[in-house]
């Protein structure tokens, strides 16, 4: 259970307009839920659901479909004014049968004496928790708390157990034949012969069995079935936890059971999301509203996998940066299948710091398309980045910083009157560019040796630098060094020649200053990098490069 609650909204009219035709994914969806209250009004809160197999670690796609649903949750509420109560259920799926022993945790042999029972039965790896699906449901949990997410945890043991999901289950069982018709003409010949959307659970081994049911009784609530191993005829009811659901009709039973509005889930799961839909209706219920998002890739372009491991954990994300840019990355174009690796970090800071230094100026309309707005439950925070974070790699670069102190004290002089007290989320950013430098940039730094040509522009660039008063700003520097590249052949760009006809500068130009002088192809803008950095320790390191020092 989430010990958070819900932010205020800013409901002021301006907002609440532009909510009703804002082009953000999350209204476009929140509007579905409009329309489905306007066709069929309820009297609880409206629901949302997310769910999550506990067979593996958490990770990524997890995070990804709450902090999604949560978005398209404060997109409705604005567009209710809040009058609505809402309820975003994260519900895991730890009755399951545990299929498969994941790659990536200890005590491998242990796990796999437990095949085939639930989750919540099967013992904790790490010997931390009372069984395997409570320590990953445990670092689920505690992950979302810290993130702040407001939601109400529910376990599918506990639900079937303690007779929460009783009710619809004896409906499921007079619907069955409706639900073996929409099912077994999906499924193969051999599957068609044993499927059931009933798995008794084994009252002899506690196995979650796949069995055909030869009877069923809906006055009794019960079916039977032949033990596979005894092949004696058993009898449970399907009622207390004796049998736990096929998931596609426990996808379906627990939408009609807790009366679900709302689900978005992978591209993945599209024809699954139709099959329990129609199983829904057989049950009585409309399916929810929701839409299918893509999946995470990783650095090869494969489907990220909680048993393979690959991919970024959140652990990992949140390392290197922000919760913030997270969420961002996960905002943007849900449509569209993104990699998910360590490349991508630097980039989703920098964004979301631009996204947030602009949302005071905007007006309504654009403050709603704003990802900041959708992030924030609607109150960003107000602070100035006078640094970004690709800014702040190359500093650690040029520094050799280990230390925050290193970097504050340039940063204090780029930008007067900041500190660690004053700028928290700078300082934060300042601890992970460090860690990110440590870890990525600099195992794979390669300084390149300057040719003739290369010796002429860095000792043109130090002599420009020596004739600049020391507090020259990154825009004046900037200026200063296209002079010197379109005045060298190598580096013009006579294809886009400047506002005065002169020649333009050829990006090669900049990425032979950061080969020589930082071992990387590519940085911030130059000018503001001496800036920051400072003239004397620019002239310094340049110094290194012309004697050899850097790619020796």
């Amino acid at each position: 259970m989430s010990t958070n609650s819900l932010p205020q909204l800013d409901l002021s009219p301006e907002l609440i307009e532009a909510a009703q035709v804002s082009k953000a994914w999350p209204f476009e969806e929140a509007r579905k839920l409009v329309k489905r209250l306007e066709k069929k009004p309820k009297t609880g809160p409206v629901l949302f659901e997310t769910g999550y197999g506990p067979s593996g670690l958490p990770h990524m796609g997890t995070f990804g479909e709450v902090a999604r649903t949560t978005m398209v949750r404060t997109a409705f509420r604005l567009l209710t004014q809040d009058k609505i109560p809402t309820k975003l259920i994260c519900f895991s799926d730890d009755m399951d049968g545990f299929r498969k022993v994941p790659t990536n945790v200890p005590n491998q042999e242990m796990l796999a004496e437990y095949l085939g029972k639930p989750l919540t039965r099967v013992p904790d790896p790490f010997g931390e928790f009372d069984g395997f699906a409570q320590s990953n449901n445990a670092k689920l949990m505690a992950f979302l708390d810290k993130f702040g997410f407001e939601y109400e945890f529910a376990s599918s043991t506990e639900y079937y157990t303690s007779g929460v999901f009783d009710k619809a289950l004896l409906r499921m069982l007079e619907v069955y034949d409706k639900i073996m018709a929409i099912i077994l003409p999906t499924l193969g010949e051999e599957r068609q012969a044993t499927y059931s959307p009933f798995l008794p659970v084994c009252p002899r081994t506690g196995v979650v069995l796949q069995v055909p049911m030869v009877d069923r009784n809906v006055e009794k609530g019960t079916v039977t079935y032949i033990d596979p191993e005894t092949e004696e005829r058993v009898e449970v009811p399907v009622t207390g936890g004796a049998v736990k659901c096929q998931w596609k009709a426990d996808w379906a039973l627990r939408w009609y059971a807790l009366g679900i509005d709302y689900e978005m889930a992978g591209k993945d799961l599209i024809d699954s999301v139709n099959l329990s839909g129609k199983i829904c209706k057989a049950l009585g219920a409309p399916a929810p509203e929701g839409f299918n998002y893509e999946l995470f890739l990783d650095d090869k372009g494969q489907k990220i996998s909680k048993s393979k491991g690959n991919g970024l954990t959140m652990e990992e994300w949140l390392t290197y940066a922000s919760q913030e840019s997270l969420s961002l990355f996960n905002f943007q174009k849900p449509k569209t299948a993104k990699k998910l690796y360590f490349d991508v970090i630097p980039k989703a800071v920098d964004e979301y710091c631009t996204f947030l230094s602009k949302f005071d100026g905007m007006e309504a309309a654009q403050k709603l398309m704003n990802p900041v707005w959708h992030i924030h439950y609607g109150n960003p925070p107000k602070e100035e980045m006078p640094i970004s974070f690709a800014m702040l790699l190359n500093l650690v670069s040029a520094s050799n910083a280990e230390n925050k102190d290193v970097l504050w004290a340039f940063i204090s002089r780029y930008a007067p009157g900041s500190s660690a007290e004053t700028h928290k989320m700078l300082d934060e950013l300042v601890g992970y560019a460090i860690r990110y430098y440590d870890d990525f940039v600099k195992p794979t730094k390669k300084f390149k040796a300057p040719d003739e040509v290369e010796i002429e522009m860095l000792t043109k660039l130090d002599e420009v630098l020596a004739g600049l008063p020391a507090d020259t700003d990154g825009g004046d520097i900037q200026n200063a060094i296209y002079d010197i590249g379109r005045n060298i052949e190598r580096y013009q760009n006579t294809a886009k020649p400047g506002p005065d006809g002169r020649p333009g500068v050829a990006q090669t130009f900049f990425s032979a200053i950061y080969q020589v002088l930082l071992g990387q192809e590519k940085g911030p803008r130059f000018g503001s990098f001496i800036a920051l950095y400072g003239i004397p320790e620019t002239r310094s390191l340049i110094a290194k490069a012309l004697a050899g020092e850097l790619a020796a």
